[in-house]
């Protein structure tokens, strides 16, 4: 009688954890890299992004969700749940002399694939790594199994191509650089290599879940497009970025994305005016728009792709996407200082040309950070707020809009809420610093409203802090501190200090206690050290 008894037991065990593996989700976390508030149909775009569009209607839109500014910053915080300083990358620079800025994930923090690796999922990426070139510090020596994608910060869409002097570019698979085939193109590559990942998880490890972090290299310069999709969007710009923004600010209007009260912040006084611009300069213009805009299109193709890949395994009810993106739009340009002589050249082709080496500038960000003012880097809006998507509707609610204020920070616990993983307290014989966010699962599930929590941010020298309905902002060089009521005037046009001062004082207190907490270095003091 003791052997059928036991094997029933075993029985039942297996089942049980077969049972409780099924109710947790597969998780798919999306990066998109310097993309705009705008950018999406959803959150008021022309650019046609009915997957993503879709995602949102019929999953969660949060219209308050904040990321670190930059690249790098945005990462190491969406990874580790800790502010980016505590992860050991507090800005772009890869030898600093102080902990808060050592340029690569630290060993007290831990990552989102090292707490769900534990916790029995299986963890891939494919992508935009960049947070730590050395070897030793690539993904797979930070929890994830399987790897494909870009280690440094930027490249060409086509090839592997260094644009500094000096520089090497790493395409990795897993902990080997390889070269890519002459078909390349980097976001198609990504998602072929996730859809192998997960295909060889379901193979082999299908009673467990996977959690796939999925980090798109667009729509960051270059601008870099295949020609069908380019010509989808070309002559569609030629109205100029005024008449573009304003469009787009009507469309936010009417998806109700903004206060009522939010006005289209004044456009930088270091854009010129449309019609001073010559036919030649409108029309590259809008040669650049056009590449840009089939940049995010073909993003949305490829969160398509993996969708319908998901529901061919028969994975899509069992799994929840979130998406956003890195940093607000850049205003940066290709320019001759400090790029090779071959991409100096390359500035002589148009946009669409697949040896071309450019970015849109001052003008498109202006466009993609509707209806905010200034570009990644900065704190402003237009800096550190992103669109974000969660989707999947076993698990969350239809069409549901959240205008309360969350952070990357949030990502970690919502994931280890999710997933039933428990966030250590040490880890590969390191103590692991605790987590900074909460999770946001309260808010999409059961309608909390969280109390007037304290988000904090710093990025070389620009600063800020949003606390309820207020933001205090104050970037560098200026150093000058202005304070927004966000929920009237979401664009910061404006700064009422004056007319506040207990708010600003209190307000300028949380940063200062929360920057020597974290190990913000004064940005004088910074560039002073570098090694």
């Amino acid at each position: 009688m003791m052997k059928p008894i036991f094997t029933l037991t075993l029985f039942f065990l297996f089942t049980l954890f077969t049972v409780r593996a099924q109710l947790r989700p597969n998780i798919v976390l999306i990066l998109a890299d310097d993309m705009g508030y705008s950018d999406l149909g959803c959150f008021g775009s022309e650019i046609q992004t009915p997957n993503l569009d879709r995602m949102a209607k019929e999953g969660i839109k949060m219209t308050n969700f904040y990321n670190a500014s930059r690249c790098c910053p945005s990462r190491a915080s969406l990874l580790t749940g800790l502010y980016p300083h505590q992860a050991g990358v507090g800005d772009m620079m890869n030898k600093r002399p102080f902990p808060a800025y050592q340029g690569f994930l630290n060993k007290t923090s831990v990552t989102l694939a090292e707490l769900l690796k534990g916790a029995g999922y299986g963890t891939y990426m494919a992508g935009k790594w960049h947070v730590g070139q050395e070897k030793e510090n690539w993904p797979l020596q930070r929890g994830f199994q399987r790897y494909y994608g870009l280690i440094d910060g930027a490249n060409s869409y086509f090839e592997n191509r260094p644009y500094r002097p000096n520089q090497k570019l790493t395409i990795a698979l897993d902990n080997e650089a390889i070269v890519p085939p002459t078909d390349y193109y980097s976001s198609d590559a990504y998602t072929d290599y996730a859809m192998t990942f997960i295909g060889e998880h379901l193979d082999t490890k299908k009673e467990s879940p996977f959690f796939l972090y999925l980090a798109f290299q667009a729509p960051h310069w270059p601008l870099h497009a295949k020609p069908q999709d380019i010509a989808k969007y070309r002559g569609k710009y030629m109205e100029g970025w005024d008449a573009v923004r304003e469009r787009r600010f009507e469309k936010q209007q009417q998806l109700g994305l903004l206060p009522p009260t939010t006005k289209l912040s004044p456009m930088d006084t270091a854009l010129r005016k449309w019609n001073d611009c010559s036919w030649e300069e409108k029309v590259k213009w809008d040669e650049k728009m056009a590449v840009y805009a089939a940049m995010v299109d073909e993003l949305d193709q490829n969160v398509g792709r993996l969708v319908d890949y998901l529901q061919s395994k028969g994975q899509l009810e069992n799994t929840v996407f979130i998406f956003l993106s890195d940093n607000g739009a850049s205003n940066e340009t290709i320019t001759n200082t400090g790029f090779t002589a071959d991409i100096r050249a390359a500035n002589e082709f148009p946009a669409s040309h697949p040896r071309s080496f450019t970015a849109y500038g001052i003008e498109g960000a202006a466009v993609s950070n509707t209806p905010f003012k200034k570009f990644k880097h900065w704190e402003f809006e237009g800096g550190n707020a992103t669109g974000f998507i969660a989707y999947g509707p076993k698990f969350l609610p239809r069409g549901k809009q959240f205008d309360l204020p969350a952070h990357l920070i949030d990502i970690m616990p919502t994931l280890a809420q999710w997933s039933g993983a428990n966030y250590p307290k040490n880890y590969a014989g390191n103590t692991i610093k605790p987590m900074e966010g909460m999770s946001l699962l309260p808010i999409w599930t059961e309608g909390q409203r969280s109390a007037d929590r304290e988000i904090c941010f710093e990025h070389e020298g620009n600063k800020g802090v949003r606390k309820g309905k207020w933001k205090l902002v104050s970037s560098y060089p200026e150093n000058k501190w202005h304070l927004y009521d966000i929920e009237k005037d979401r664009s910061e046009t404006i700064d009422l200090s004056a007319t506040f001062p207990k708010i600003y004082h209190e307000m300028v207190q949380i940063y200062e206690n929360w920057a020597k907490r974290v190990g913000v270095i004064p940005y004088e003091q910074l560039a002073q050290k570098t090694s």
